[in-house]
């Protein structure tokens, strides 16, 4: 798999070289890079797909919900790359992230909405803390400027909101809203949870948000003209207990209310339902179950977008692996939902690959879904890994690129060896310490700086000594009759 990105930066450091990204021992310079409108959520097996960035590293970004601004798409979403751990209380906050697309495939990674890494940020959302989830962005025409939400729990209203010029960042806190739900609480903790934000065709914005003093119950209430705090105008308990995620928009005159149902922290295959109404303030109709399981996931966003040939009501949810204690390689389930003729919306059928949301362009440069990718956390004291490559001539083994991630907190070095096939000898032996590897797949560069000959085989063995938790690499699919199944890496090699 080729990263244009990683080529271009490599490339401005060598002024001669042959690239070589290779897969086992076979060439990937047969394979282009894919431009395609089609979103892939699951394997033909069933496993989940990494979703990249054009970087080359696993988009990052959960919990929260697909923007559409002036013909782009914005993903928003908590991180859990740096190793946030729910109701872990040495875990740190990692932020909140964006990343931007032109098609729903190649995704650009534009950094951290604001800097999490403050003491004042970590203090309010790290593992001690209940922790800070779900950012939502709205545009304000009024004010030109980009409104974010957030869910908190170090205050009683639950919430804390932001502005920006960009849709990107960086935002800036703005004073603590005031909600009629739970703004009175005896203390900050479990008052208001997860929310939606929505903008009317009149420009008027609503939260919809969760009421967990009242168990879960959903409520909307009407924001300011500048979209930063309520107004008082709400509407409580549309949902009767333990729902939560809802998502709120507008089809046709109709209001719709999509949840969680139940509602579960970090649960897999929980169901959706939905509610409609003629106003936002309701009244709101009884709840329709549309998914038992949300396609393995968790209700997190239904997004509205506007395009020339119709609008698109695209339903998201996320993929959390229950029980893994590492978030972040959790993937996402993305597709429109559609709609019987009397409005009312259509049971979730859940797919593979989607080829239904055209882009807005075609031009996108990045790597996107070339492969059916699957993050296995499988490496330790009593597992390694070991696959081979043929260089097509020879050089020096400059760079080795392998993307790669942790879990539950190894104990020891991951080990990157290189050795000749038939050969006792190991070329190359380099440690990677355990704090410098993402709970999220990113690529690790390593430099061997090793003399390669042509058409002889090299191995890759990926090792640790580490007794406790994981090491991961990204797989691709398993072939019939092949034992095992190669992961993603990269080579580059500095030809002589």
């Amino acid at each position: 798999m080729l990263y244009p990105s990683i080529y271009c930066q490599l490339s401005k450091q060598l002024s001669k070289f042959v690239l070589l990204v290779l897969l086992g021992c076979h060439p990937v310079s047969e394979l282009a890079v894919a431009q395609t409108n089609g979103i892939t959520n699951f394997s033909g097996t069933g496993e989940q797909i990494t979703k990249f960035s054009t970087l080359g590293d696993a988009i990052d970004a959960h919990d929260g919900e697909i923007a559409y601004f002036k013909g782009i798409y914005y993903l928003y979403g908590t991180s859990y790359g740096c190793g946030f751990e729910w109701g872990h209380k040495n875990s740190p906050f990692c932020g909140f992230k964006a990343y931007s697309s032109s098609d729903l495939v190649n995704w650009e990674d534009r950094g951290q909405l604001f800097d999490a890494s403050t003491v004042v940020w970590q203090t309010r959302c790290n593992g001690s803390t209940y922790g800070c989830f779900r950012p939502h962005v709205i545009y304000n025409k009024k004010t030109s400027r980009y409104v974010l939400w957030i869910n908190v729990y170090d205050n009683r209203v639950g919430y804390r909101v932001f502005t920006s010029k960009s849709p990107v960042g960086p935002f800036i806190e703005v004073a603590e809203p005031s909600l009629a739900v739970n703004n009175d609480a005896p203390v900050a903790g479990l008052n208001n949870g997860d929310h939606d934000t929505f903008v009317d065709d009149d420009g008027t914005a609503y939260l919809a948000y969760t009421d967990w003093r009242a168990n879960g119950a959903i409520a909307v209430e009407q924001l300011s003209d500048d979209y930063l705090t309520g107004t008082g105008k709400v509407v409580k308990s549309i949902t009767a207990t333990r729902t939560e995620a809802p998502a709120l928009f507008k089809r046709n005159g109709v209001y719709y209310l999509v949840y969680s149902d139940p509602n579960c922290g970090y649960c897999s295959g929980t169901g959706a339902s939905y509610r409609t109404a003629k106003w936002p303030l309701g009244p709101w109709s009884d709840g329709t179950k549309i998914s038992d399981s949300s396609c393995g996931g968790q209700p997190s966003f239904v997004s509205s977008i506007k395009l020339k040939t119709g609008e698109v009501f695209l339903f998201g949810s996320d993929l959390w692996n229950n029980g893994a204690k590492n978030e972040s390689l959790a993937n996402y389930y993305w597709a429109p939902l559609t709609f019987a003729p009397d409005g009312s919306i259509n049971r979730i059928s859940c797919q593979n690959t989607i080829t239904s949301i055209p882009a807005r362009t075609n031009k996108t440069k990045g790597a996107g879904a070339i492969d059916e990718l699957t993050a296995i956390g499988d490496i330790n004291s009593g597992h390694q890994q070991t696959q081979t490559f043929k260089p097509g001539e020879r050089g020096v083994l400059a760079s080795l690129i392998i993307s790669c991630f942790k879990s539950a907190y190894p104990n020891d070095d991951l080990i990157i060896e290189v050795s000749k096939v038939g050969s006792v000898n190991t070329l190359s032996s380099i440690r990677v310490p355990s704090d410098s590897v993402s709970w999220s797949p990113k690529n690790i560069v390593i430099h061997p700086d090793i003399p390669i000959q042509a058409e002889s085989i090299y191995s890759i063995r990926i090792s640790s000594n580490s007794t406790k938790g994981t090491y991961g690499l990204e797989y691709y699919p398993a072939k019939q009759g092949i034992t095992g199944r190669p992961f993603l890496f990269q080579t580059m090699i500095i030809s002589k």
